[in-house]
């Protein structure tokens, strides 16, 4: 039984050790010249402008989580149309209320304006 996951934990092994190795052999041969301008913020090669503390509109927060609620429909989606002829009219049928909810949940985020931004 565990010769069957050795494999994966040979690799496992390696890669922590040459994870922890590539690390700890940087820092002993690594130049060590700290400067203001090394330890300064930097941002895409310009000077930072204001706290990086700013609060997002909420707005953004519900146009993701709508994403993730309606992206998550093709994950149930993909394997039902895998085994679609196994499944048959029972399957088509269950299917076909799953997307009957998931458009009525959308026609309701539309109609309360969810989806409006302004």
């Amino acid at each position: 039984m565990l010769g069957a996951y050795l494999p994966i934990i040979v690799l496992v092994v390696v890669a922590v050790l040459f994870g922890c190795g590539s690390l700890i052999f940087s820092s002993l041969i690594g130049q060590k010249k700290p400067s203001v301008v090394k330890m300064a913020p930097y941002e895409c090669g310009c000077e930072p402008v204001g706290s990086a503390r700013e609060r997002f509109s909420i707005k953004f927060y519900i146009i993701a989580m709508l994403f993730i609620l309606f992206d998550i429909e093709a994950v149930f989606l993909y394997p039902w149309a895998v085994l679609f002829k196994r499944l048959g009219m029972f399957g088509l049928m269950e299917m076909g209320v799953f997307i009957v909810i998931l458009f009525v949940g959308y026609i309701y985020v539309w109609k309360k304006g969810a989806l409006e931004w302004e």
